[in-house]
């Protein structure tokens, strides 16, 4: 029998719209933040207050490439791009987890340098700069909080304001204790931090996107336990050739082969395979179902048992 795709309903797969304005002033404000940095940065010479600025100028690319693959991502599937644009957010997070780990590395070799050569701080213009940058962040994680959850893209953004909040709130101490207790070290010490922090993050990004795009299985997924349950229906023989994949951060897709225990009619394995697909829905959140029926196809028995690692 021919491949029968399942589709389910618009209101079903389709989830929760991200509000692109959002995004856009969360751009806007990431960009004013930098310009402040920046300046702030080489007044003072603090290179923990220019290392936040090039943090802040990564999210500024972030939320706006984020902005971007949302308004491509809503376009239609067409005959070229039959699966439609979606997984522009995906390509879009992986670039920004990039960005980050570069930037990262790049902070903290001038780090090392300032170890070595340390340079008087302007103290208080670090506090000032980092209070602003401290309030114009949680400012902008909270417009993009409720947005999160909604695509990997939006969610890559939101956890670099996240880190910059954090980072602001290392340079405000750092610029405390230069202020009061004329610790110069600590400069470098708080680049080192906050280059870690943005690595880590970055590689969390980087590996949920790579997977995605190299369509692994996700990792809720046991193929292993799919199998054993449709095979568990009273007319399935055995389920074979599977392929479970993620179009995006959360639309799964999953093909496979099942191989009846006797030869029926059409009309009759038309039931069976809703009951299977209904299945897969129900106990795997699966959105997209494609099933070939068989009957003795005397395949390989290690394409039949799925293999775990």
């Amino acid at each position: 029998m021919g491949e029968r795709k399942h589709k389910r309903s618009n209101t079903h797969h389709h989830h929760h719209a991200v509000n692109e304005k959002n995004l856009l002033a969360a751009t806007f404000l990431n960009l004013v933040i930098t310009v402040v940095e920046i300046a702030g940065g080489f007044l003072s010479g603090s290179l923990a207050l220019l290392s936040d600025a090039l943090h802040n100028l990564s999210d500024t690319f972030a939320t706006f490439i984020a902005y971007l693959a949302t308004i491509i991502g809503k376009r239609e599937a067409n005959q070229k791009k039959t699966f439609g644009y979606k997984r522009l957010e995906i390509l879009a997070a992986l670039i920004n987890a990039v960005i980050l780990i570069v930037i990262s590395v790049f902070l903290l070799k001038e780090a090392w340098h300032r170890w070595q050569n340390p340079t008087p701080i302007n103290s208080m213009i670090m506090l000032v700069v980092g209070m602003i940058g401290l309030l114009a962040n949680l400012y902008a994680v909270l417009i993009l909080r409720k947005d999160a959850g909604k695509s990997i893209n939006v969610k890559a953004a939101y956890i670099h304001l996240i880190g910059d909040s954090l980072s602001s709130v290392v340079v405000i101490i750092g610029g405390v204790m230069i202020q009061f207790f004329k610790i110069d070290w600590i400069d470098p010490v708080i680049t080192v931090l906050i280059s870690i922090y943005i690595i880590r993050s970055g590689f969390i990004i980087l590996k949920e996107s790579v997977n995605i795009l190299m369509q692994s299985a996700p990792d809720h997924l046991n193929l292993t336990t799919i199998r054993k349950k449709v095979e568990q229906q009273p007319e399935v023989l055995n389920l074979h050739h599977i392929h479970a994949w993620m179009l995006t951060d959360r639309e799964v897709h999953l093909e496979a082969h099942v191989e009846l225990n006797r030869d029926l009619k059409l009309s009759h394995v038309k039931p069976i395979q809703h009951k299977i697909e209904q299945l897969l829905r129900d106990d795997f959140g699966i959105d997209h179902i494609t099933l070939q029926i068989e009957y003795k196809a005397d395949h390989d028995p290690l394409l039949i048992h799925t293999k775990t690692e």
